[in-house]
């Protein structure tokens, strides 16, 4: 599949807003591949298909995650989190995406994981940094990012916990050991390290 064929079919799984929110990912997980040295090409595959499954219709996810014997977790926690299993699933079978850095990279996007590589966290720092996002401490997180993937991550995993824990949501385990994760390599002196 060529990359028309892919964005066509994208953008016929979401809305236009959306669809522009995926584009803004692509373009700055490529700015942080090359600042980071990974590759363009599964930043960018990656960066298009991370909310592929952002409308797959819930009764069907809840029947992948069980058949597919994904995360049982998943089950009790927001639903906003299955389209990232979801999607990684989906960009195998859909679109034939075998590289495993790829299909993780669109599994932990919502929520991190203790192992990260860095495709990982660019596509995590993407989603959360891109171009259309308008919150306080974006630029603040944009800047990190750029400087410290390790330092974006414990920025964004912080705030993300706390903005979940201000509205009393559930806060998926994952993303608790991801910062726990990142925090010790602050606490070691790390942190600042480009990987």
């Amino acid at each position: 599949m060529n990359r028309e064929q892919m964005l066509e079919k994208i953008k016929q799984a979401m809305p236009e807003k959306r669809f522009q929110h995926t584009l803004g990912v692509e373009k700055t997980a490529l700015l942080y591949a090359e600042i980071y040295e990974e590759s363009t090409e599964k930043a960018s595959i990656a960066a298009l298909l991370h909310d592929y499954a952002k409308y797959y219709p819930d009764d069907q996810a809840e029947k992948l995650i069980r058949e597919e014997n994904m995360d049982p977790r998943l089950l009790k926690y927001s639903r906003a989190l299955w389209h990232a299993p979801i999607g990684a699933y989906l960009a195998r079978k859909e679109f034939g995406v075998t590289d495993s850095d790829i299909l993780e990279a669109i599994r932990v996007h919502t929520t991190g994981s203790t192992k990260m590589n860095k495709l990982d966290k660019i596509i995590f720092l993407a989603d959360y940094t891109e171009p259309g996002r308008d919150f306080p401490g974006v630029e603040e997180a944009r800047t990190l990012s750029k400087k410290s993937l390790d330092a974006g991550m414990l920025f964004a995993l912080r705030r993300t916990i706390v903005y979940l824990s201000d509205k009393e949501q559930p806060i998926f385990p994952d993303t608790f050991d991801s910062y726990n994760t990142f925090a010790f390599l602050k606490q070691e002196g790390d942190v600042e390290r480009f990987e």
